[in-house]
């Protein structure tokens, strides 16, 4: 099965979404991340969430720490337990094992790259490479070219790594063929936007005409602008998304808020 071939569809002209990213958890609900307790944090994430009326939540990547399995089902059980109702689309981070992802998917937790709106699509990449460092395979690379002159959906974008750098240390393990992603979008005409994870922190950048924005981790924040590896405790952090099409217009409205969950 080539990685969009699955969808989703969704009766609607706008999508309420909530991005989290990196909750690296751990088989042990007590497992400890640089000294934050992750499924504590990623548990009060879907808390808030819950209240946000939400027609989706993207999980970008990174779910497990210790890349045990368990981790994986502690995953599945944190969102069965919270009051979310909505379904949870994932995708990749280098830290994680795609067929673990894969069987843990049924139900409210939705195997699906590809949400389908009224009048716009939401497709979720994979960047997860051979190394910690991302990479779009060919093979991926060709499939989203030949969706997006396919659908002529306007599009919005979803990854795991950063695809720029932000001079940080997390920069060795970057999105090695990011321009080549970043250069598709654009020459589609169709993405105008690009939300990843993996750096732990919010950024925003641009790259000719793609928007990109970096959400903050579930749990823990890594200090900007640091070529040494810093670490901060901000809580869970994740991103509020509506996304719309407005009649008559080729372009998408957008509206992003970070979101910090208090205890």
């Amino acid at each position: 099965m080539a990685w969009f071939d699955e969808s989703a569809q969704f009766n609607n002209t706008q999508l309420r979404l909530a991005h989290i990213t990196d909750c690296h958890l751990f088989a042990d609900p007590q497992g400890e991340y640089f000294a934050v307790n992750t499924a504590e944090h990623f548990s009060r994430a879907l808390a808030d969430m819950a209240n946000q009326s939400l027609d989706a939540v993207i999980f970008g990547g990174d779910l497990t720490q210790d890349h045990s399995f368990a981790s994986y089902l502690l995953f599945a059980q944190l969102i069965a337990d919270s009051a979310l109702t909505c379904p949870v689309f994932w995708l990749p981070g280098n830290h994680d094992d795609i067929s673990a992802m894969q069987r843990i998917s049924g139900g409210q937790i939705n195997s699906a790259k590809r949400l389908i709106a009224d009048g716009f699509e939401v497709l979720l990449i994979s960047s997860k490479g051979p190394t910690p460092a991302g990479w779009v395979s060919e093979a991926d690379l060709n499939e989203l070219a030949d969706l997006l002159a396919t659908s002529q959906s306007p599009s919005v974008a979803f990854c795991h790594h950063n695809p720029l750098p932000i001079n940080g240390y997390l920069d060795k393990h970057m999105l090695e063929n990011g321009p080549q992603l970043l250069n598709l979008l654009h020459n589609s005409a169709l993405v105008r936007q690009l939300f990843h994870g993996h750096v732990h922190n919010d950024y925003q950048f641009k790259f000719r005409s793609i928007e990109i924005f970096a959400t903050p981790a579930s749990s823990v924040q890594f200090t900007k602008y640091t070529d040494d590896w810093q670490q901060h405790n901000a809580g869970p952090g994740y991103r509020l998304l509506t996304i719309s099409k407005p009649t008559n217009s080729a372009k998408l409205l957008i509206n992003s808020e970070l979101m910090w969950p208090n205890e």
